[in-house]
């Protein structure tokens, strides 16, 4: 099978290194990067999201950043279209692409065959109204009542997926499949490689990289996309560090309360990314200290054949 039809992946915790392995492999391999980090879509969010400057990218090309503002929305849905028609551009260049992110959920849905329930604007704001006025635990119930097998597997304080679920109940009279499905790739080459590192050493490279962020401008950065809307941005808003810092400018938390709630989330979020990666058993996982890490990558991820070439 020729190489330009595979397609690659680079996956692991946030910190554990994925953006300059990525482009090692790709300089090397002619290959080029597909972002799977849902806030990297965004304008404007480059310090807290360790976005790469388009100097830093060493000449590859990067599809699916900056691409959406602030205000607006994006679902797994959303990403998972326009990541597939990413990919299908490279292979019909004879290039091969690379997923690097550190969300399992973004990475499946595209690596995987995964099809999501359809979407009504008109239903979601109705809920989101109602989660609004009777909080997720009321929700909650009305889910129970609707479905017991998904509001067993969702969180009573799960607001996103409560009102999810009822639209998806709504929409299609069914019930919502609150578990992902099998895993099972949708491409016939798939080679996915993931960054194994310590916890401890994770830890530290997040309270740096938070310290880095700070250093570099969070609180400016932020402060100014919240003029452009950042606020009411449904999906912009929550990411880390741009909440904390939001709380900050609205009063809620000291500028370091909101630093080291930065840390203190970006440490939790990075063992669940760790811990839903671990149940996929296809990921080839490399340490992230290994001295001929690229080299392994490489490797694993099938550029041998193309460096014959």
């Amino acid at each position: 099978m020729s190489t330009a039809e595979r397609v690659c992946a680079i996956v692991g915790p946030t910190a554990a290194g994925k953006s300059d392995l990525s482009l090692a492999v790709a300089v090397r391999g002619g290959a080029e990067i597909v972002n799977a980090d849902s806030m990297q879509l965004y304008r404007g969010m480059d310090i807290g999201t360790a976005k790469l400057a388009p100097g830093e990218r060493r000449g590859v090309p990067h599809h699916l950043i900056d691409v959406l503002e602030v205000s607006e929305p994006a679902t797994v849905a959303d990403f998972q279209g326009w990541a597939r028609t990413a990919i299908t551009d490279c292979h019909s260049r004879n290039v091969v692409p690379v997923l690097v992110g550190g969300s399992a959920l973004y990475v499946r849905a595209v690596l995987d065959d995964f099809a999501f329930p359809g979407t009504d604007a008109a239903v979601r704001a109705r809920l989101e109204t109602e989660l609004a006025a009777h909080g997720a635990p009321t929700m909650h119930e009305r889910l129970a009542e609707l479905d017991p097998d998904a509001a067993a597997k969702i969180l009573p304080g799960n607001g996103r997926r409560i009102v999810r679920a009822l639209e998806v109940i709504e929409l299609t009279g069914s019930r919502y499949a609150a578990s992902l499905p099998a895993p099972a790739y949708g491409y016939d080459d798939v080679r996915v490689v993931g960054l194994d590192v310590p916890r401890n050493v994770l830890d530290a490279r997040i309270a740096l990289r938070v310290d880095r962020m700070w250093e570099a401008g969070l609180v400016e950065e932020v402060r100014a996309l919240a003029r452009q809307g950042l606020a009411d941005g449904r999906t912009a808003r929550r990411a880390l560090g741009y909440a904390q810092v939001l709380d900050h400018l609205a009063g809620q938390s000291t500028e370091h309360e909101a630093r080291e709630a930065t840390v203190r989330r970006t440490r939790r979020f990075a063992r669940r990314q760790d811990r839903w990666f671990r149940q996929d058993p296809r990921i080839d996982w490399l340490a992230y200290d290994a001295p001929n890490l690229a080299d392994l990558a490489f490797r694993r991820l099938g550029f041998e054949e193309r460096a014959a070439q």
